[in-house]
């Protein structure tokens, strides 16, 4: 069971490393040499069946996962939950989904032409959390998506993939607060999602994050290829609710300014 966990995740570090180059950069910056361990992978995905977010859950679920928390973001016309395993060193999982009824009658269509695209079995295959897009859609239809909500416009351009990856600042050695993991990624050269300020959250919450702005990367529509914001690579730190109980949920408040890590302005 763990293995094929293990394997999952490796792959969507490889899908995930291909668009996102700094990634590893960060690991060379924050780990030297030391192994990082992840604290939580983020999915996005739309709520039109064959791909609503528990289509996406059951994979996870399959692997002996178990559902945390819900979450709901009202600008920015989402719902989302997050999944944990037993097992502590397996990363949490975050699931987004875009309510897509609280949009245009224009983005609606838009979606739900993508989606008529994917065969419902494709959806139960082990890779289909990184295969990407299956639609091709124009630049202009990602334009017209992204002045409606930037989360349509980035599925639209990379589809099912890990939208990141978070370092745990809690087993990173060398490193007690965020604020020193910040500095050190700043000091060479990252630049951070300042939306909300660099810190999301705080020990009240439980919860700090921080993340990189997404990385830049080449996207082939079907009229032309353009260089938009891809991934980004998030930190967090928790705190005890407990004596020797870290907090595992996620602060919705925090969480939508992440969100932002991806924004194209």
């Amino acid at each position: 069971m763990s293995q094929h966990v293990e394997q999952l995740f490796e792959r969507l570090w490889q899908d995930y490393i291909s668009r996102t180059p700094s990634a590893p950069k960060v690991h060379e910056v924050l780990g030297k040499g030391h192994p990082i361990v992840n604290d939580h992978v983020a999915f996005r995905t739309f709520d039109i069946a064959p791909v609503r977010l528990e289509a996406l859950a059951q994979h996870f679920l399959d692997l002996g996962y178990k559902e945390g928390g819900d979450y709901h973001f009202e600008a920015k016309k989402l719902r989302a939950k997050h999944f944990e395993h037993d097992d502590p060193t397996l990363p949490k999982v975050f699931i987004s989904e875009l309510m897509t009824e609280e949009f245009s009658d224009s983005l609606q269509a838009k979606v739900k032409e993508m989606v008529s695209h994917i065969n419902p079995e494709d959806v139960k295959k082990d890779d289909f959390l990184y295969s990407g897009t299956h639609w091709q859609v124009s630049h202009d239809d990602y334009q017209a998506l992204l002045e409606e909500s930037e989360y349509a416009a980035w599925m639209a351009a990379f589809g099912f993939c890990a939208n990141h990856f978070t370092v745990s600042v809690n087993q990173l050695p060398g490193y007690t607060d965020l604020e020193e993991v910040n500095q050190t990624l700043k000091d060479n050269g990252f630049k951070l999602n300042t939306s909300g300020g660099e810190i999301k959250g705080s020990p009240d919450v439980y919860l700090e994050q921080s993340s990189t702005m997404a990385n830049h990367h080449p996207v082939e529509f079907s009229d032309k290829t353009v260089e938009i914001p891809s991934c980004f690579y998030e930190f967090a730190k928790r705190y005890e609710i407990e004596p020797g109980k870290l907090y595992s949920g996620f602060v919705a408040a925090s969480a939508d300014k992440i969100f932002e890590s991806t924004n194209a302005s």
